[in-house]
C-alpha cells in the first residue's frame, strides 16, 4: 500500500515562493514612496511641532535668580550659612540629620543608602565659592574664626531682620550685630549676578562636569524657583508631574503617580513619596502576576468588556 506524503514533506516540496503570480499587477513608484515617506512626512512633523509643541522656557540659573529676586537670594544664602535651609536638614544622602528621611514602617531606604553626597551648605554653597574669587572678602576670616554657636546667632539674627525688612530688602535691614553675614551674602550675590557662582558650585576639578546637584539644591532652597513652578502649574496640586509648562499636557502615563498625591492618606503624610512608590510597586506586581492570581485572572470573563469592543466578531459566533 502506498502511503500519502506526510504534512511536513508536503510543506518542503511545495515551493510557494516559486509559484507564478496570477493576481492583479500594478506599477510601484519607489521614488514617489520615498518622497512621501521622507519629505512630506518630515514637513508635517516640523510644521505640527512648530504649531503644537510645548513652550521652550529658558533655563533657570543662579545668575537669573540673583537678577530677578536678589532679596530672596540673600535670604537663602543666609539660611545656607546658618544651616537652616531645606538642604541642610534633608538627611541622607546629603547629611545625617536625624529623623529627616521618609520611611515605610521599619523600612527606611534613605537611611540605608547613607550619606553618599556629603554637603555642608555653609561651606559648599557660600564659603568655598567665595574663596575662588580673585580677592576673597575679608569677612571670610571673621566667619572662620568664630565658634559654631556665634555663627548660628549671627545668621539667625540676620535672617529674622531680613524677614522683617520691607520686601526682604537687605538694604533696608536695621543695624544690628550680624557679624560678617551681610558681607558674605552680599559678596555671594555679586558673584551670582556676575555669572560666576554657577561655575564655582559645579567645579569638581574635572574638565567636563555634568553634575548640577549643588546648583539645583541651592535653587530649591529659595522661593524663586518654587514660585516659577507654581506659576507654571507644576507644584503637584493640579497636573503635577504629568504637566509641562504652560497649558501643554505632558507625560500622561504618569497620571496615576500624580493622582495618589492628591488623595489621603498620601496627601498629608510626611512619607508621601515612599508610600506612592510602594503603592505603584504593588499595583505593578498585581498587573505582572495577573495571569497567575486566581480570581483576578477570571475578571475578563466575568466582566466581558472585550465582547463589547469586538461585538461584530462575537455576533457571528
Amino acid at each position: 500500500m502506498n502511503k500519502s506524503p506526510s504534512p511536513m514533506s508536503w510543506r518542503k516540496g511545495d515551493n510557494i515562493a516559486g509559484r507564478p503570480w496570477r493576481g492583479r499587477v500594478r506599477d510601484y513608484d519607489l521614488f514617489k514612496e520615498l518622497t512621501i515617506g521622507v519629505i512630506v512626512v518630515g514637513l508635517l512633523v516640523v510644521g505640527l511641532s512648530a504649531i503644537f509643541s510645548s513652550p521652550d522656557e529658558p533655563g533657570v540659573t543662579l545668575k537669573s535668580w540673583a537678577a530677578a529676586a536678589p532679596s530672596d537670594f540673600v535670604a537663602t544664602a543666609a539660611s545656607e550659612l546658618g544651616g537652616t535651609s531645606g538642604t541642610a536638614g534633608y538627611g541622607p544622602p546629603y547629611n545625617s540629620t536625624a529623623d529627616a528621611s521618609q520611611h515605610l514602617g521599619f523600612f527606611n531606604p534613605q537611611e540605608l543608602s547613607g550619606v553618599r553626597l556629603p554637603i555642608d551648605t555653609a561651606q559648599d554653597f557660600v564659603i568655598n565659592p567665595l574663596k575662588t574669587l580673585p580677592t576673597p572678602p575679608p569677612a571670610l576670616a571673621t566667619w572662620t574664626a568664630a565658634t559654631a554657636a556665634q555663627q548660628a546667632k549671627w545668621t539667625a539674627d540676620y535672617s529674622a531682620a531680613l524677614a522683617a525688612a520691607p520686601d526682604g530688602d537687605p538694604a533696608r535691614v536695621p543695624s544690628g550685630n550680624y557679624g560678617p553675614v551681610p558681607a558674605l551674602t552680599g559678596a555671594l550675590l555679586g558673584m551670582a549676578t556676575a555669572g560666576n557662582l554657577d561655575g564655582a558650585l559645579q567645579n569638581s576639578g574635572q574638565p567636563y562636569n555634568l553634575d548640577y546637584t549643588p546648583t539645583i539644591l541651592f535653587l530649591g532652597d529659595g522661593n524663586y524657583f518654587p514660585n516659577l513652578a507654581a506659576a507654571a502649574h507644576l507644584t503637584g496640586d493640579k497636573w503635577g508631574v504629568m504637566n509641562e509648562t504652560g497649558n501643554t499636557p505632558g507625560q500622561s502615563w504618569l497620571w496615576l503617580f500624580s493622582l495618589l498625591y492628591q488623595v489621603e492618606p498620601y496627601k498629608s503624610s510626611p512619607n508621601a513619596d515612599i508610600l506612592v512608590v510602594a503603592t505603584m510597586l504593588v499595583l505593578s506586581l498585581l498587573l505582572l502576576l495577573l495571569p497567575f492570581i486566581p480570581g483576578l485572572r477570571s475578571l475578563p470573563r466575568k466582566i466581558p468588556v472585550h465582547r463589547v469592543i469586538w461585538k461584530d466578531y462575537y455576533a457571528n459566533r
